[in-house]
């Protein structure tokens, strides 16, 4: 696990909030701490969907929201004169882009064995940090898909112009 400080928030809050670049992530939970505190499960109602709207909206097999679907939900509770005391946001790779991932690192590690590939973006005490992490199935002494992920979060952050110091 790796964690890094944003330092633009302003920049990294307009990415999260405005703009697509989180979108392919699945929400797995977040919380918005402002007048009153909104907490989301981000795991996904099947039963509220046809088969048909699941499919159309790609949203077959998955567990949690894409976070692209509830991130205006997110930024109408964000947006305002007054910044929330606190808030987490908790990503995780699709499991499309976890295989991928998976396969482009190198391991021999299978994609069943790992459960997620997770952000976590805090804010608190006017610091805003991600950190990375990985939830395993099963007990795994190879830590070397963790050193990938962080190098690939790494990469992204750097890609998209993301200001950070590593913590």
């Amino acid at each position: 696990m790796k964690a890094f400080q944003l330092t633009e928030k302003k920049e990294f809050m307009q990415l999260l909030l405005c703009s697509g670049l989180f979108d392919n992530f699945l929400l797995s939970e977040a919380s918005i701490h402002a007048a009153v505190q909104y907490d989301i499960d981000g795991r996904l109602n099947q039963s509220f969907f046809s088969a048909e709207e699941l499919a159309d909206n790609q949203l077959e097999g998955l567990t949690y929201i894409p976070y692209g679907r509830l991130r205006p939900v997110c930024y109408s509770l964000i947006k305002g004169k007054t910044t929330p005391t606190s808030f987490k946001f908790v990503l995780m790779l699709s499991p499309s882009n976890l295989k991928n991932t998976i396969q482009a690192s190198g391991t021999s590690i299978a994609p069943t064995d790992i459960l997620a590939a997770y952000l976590n973006i805090l804010y608190q005490k006017e610091q805003l940090i991600l950190t990375t992490g990985v939830s395993y199935r099963v007990f795994i002494p190879d830590k070397s898909f963790e050193r990938d992920w962080e190098k690939f979060t790494i990469n992204f952050l750097n890609r998209n112009k993301v200001v950070f110091s590593e913590i």
